[in-house]
């Protein structure tokens, strides 16, 4: 079914009159010099939304004023980008404000299945239930757009885009969980935000790495890559780990499940774009993102970007050629060596074993052969609240097309049982029919099947 958003011109929402008072011995914060972690990042957009079926009073309103005080403690997202040159970026701390739009649907959620139930979104959904950034982007735009979206029923949708070089998938969630305390009028942050690149001892970028990286997330809209929301049944999901596990009583060996998701994307989608008559030599890499706060030590508020994009070398013949469980070796591999990564990328090597790059060598090894992967089940979306209880479902989504590649999600509430939920731009339209065959294939040993949508 689909339905009707209106939506009213955008206002902007400015921190609250309260002044925040600086801690003893410090001074207001008036810029913030951004890392060249952060800088990696520049002019890349992410969606975040957040459904919620338990009403609450006058949401619109209530948000709006949760985020007013929430940009309080956190006057950089209120600010805007400044800099001299590349190296030099930072945020100043304007007070400038956030973009915030309020919108009407004309329906209940329950209406409309695909909201709640697990059923696939299309990319129209996501267009009517957030706002993002004119292609035409700046870097004195705001850094952080926010839609609040009323149903009918009293349920209401929460989207927010920004510019990573802002926060990463947890410092945004942190944010919103705050807002939504301060919506529920808790006076203060349950961890002091902090947003200085000091407070992480992340190792310094060199310049190559940071332009191999933004490189990577440069926009390749015109791959034609297909939108497609996929769920992998949770019986293959745990039928993989239980084989797993079986194989490795010795050693004790298990797998995720993120890894063995992963695995199974990786697979299917290799062998979909390879072909049957393929060169097994065939670069075949994945790129997943891992949170390191922990590994840098990160204080707790930090809200900066805090993760690397880890990345799998591969043939086609090493991932299509053997047995999942080869896969999984295969991942498990790239993420056993986040702690190596840290210890060197910092030279000329850098960027996940692509700094040393050049632009046309990237662009045979991390073309349409390659697939990125970021995970957003244990990022803390599903734990904001805006009073009426956390939310019954979260989807993402990168505004633009890079690398090949796919968002995992938190299943919703409703279908926590049936499978992990992929959100892929990963394929071409001419590959689609025959990545989702793959699919199917590999769980035809179930009883279940892929749910899946165009």
């Amino acid at each position: 079914m689909r339905f009707a958003v209106s939506k009213s011109p955008p206002v902007i929402v400015r921190p609250s009159s309260t002044e925040l008072a600086p801690a003893p011995g410090k001074t207001k914060l008036a810029q913030v010099q951004l890392s060249s972690w952060d800088r990696s990042y520049v002019g890349f957009q992410v969606t975040a939304l957040l459904l919620f079926d338990s009403p609450v009073n006058q949401p619109v309103e209530a948000v709006k004023k949760g985020l007013s005080r929430a940009l309080v403690h956190y006057a950089p997202i209120a600010g805007r980008l400044a800099a001299d040159d590349e190296e030099s970026l930072s945020i100043a701390c304007t007070g400038e404000g956030v973009p915030f739009v309020a919108a009407t649907a004309d329906c209940a959620m329950a209406d409309h299945g695909g909201l709640l139930d697990g059923a696939p979104f299309s990319a129209s959904l996501l267009d009517d239930l957030a706002v993002y950034y004119h292609p035409a982007a700046r870097r004195t735009d705001p850094l952080l757009l926010m839609q609040v979206t009323e149903f009918a029923c009293g349920g209401f949708a929460v989207g927010v885009t920004w510019n990573h070089t802002l926060a990463d998938g947890d410092g945004m969630a942190q944010f919103l969980q705050d807002v939504g305390n301060l919506t529920r009028a808790d006076e203060t942050p349950v961890s002091p935000p902090l947003r200085d690149g000091g407070a992480v001892s992340l190792p310094l970028l060199s310049p190559p790495v940071v332009a191999a990286k933004q490189w990577l997330m440069l926009n390749r809209s015109g791959m034609g890559l297909a939108y497609l929301d996929v769920t992998i049944p949770a019986t293959l999901i745990n039928r993989i780990k239980s084989e797993y596990k079986a194989a490795h009583a010795a050693d004790g060996g298990y797998c995720t499940t993120f890894e063995a998701g992963v695995a199974v994307l990786w697979r299917c989608r290799t062998r979909a774009i390879i072909g049957d008559n393929y060169d097994p030599s065939t670069p075949a890499p994945l790129a997943f993102f891992v949170n390191v706060r922990k590994h840098v030590r990160a204080v707790s508020g930090y809200y900066g970007n805090c993760a690397v994009a880890q990345v799998a070398f591969a043939t086609a013949g090493e991932v299509i050629g053997g047995d999942i469980a080869g896969v999984i070796d295969l991942i498990k591999g790239a993420k056993d060596g986040v702690l190596d990564l840290l210890n060197v990328m910092h030279g000329s090597r850098g960027v996940e074993g692509v700094g040393e790059m050049g632009e046309e060598e990237m662009a045979a090894v991390f073309g349409y052969n390659a697939l990125m992967v970021t995970s957003w089940r244990n990022i803390a979306f599903d734990r904001v609240d805006f009073g009426g209880g956390v939310p019954a479902r979260v989807v993402g989504r990168w505004q633009q097309s890079t690398i090949p590649g796919c968002m995992a999600f938190l299943s919703c509430r409703a279908t926590a049982d049936a499978g992990e939920r992929m959100l892929t731009q990963c394929v071409r339209e001419e590959h689609a029919a025959a990545f989702l065959d793959e699919l199917h294939r590999l769980a035809a040993a179930d009883a279940s099947v892929l749910s899946v949508s165009a």
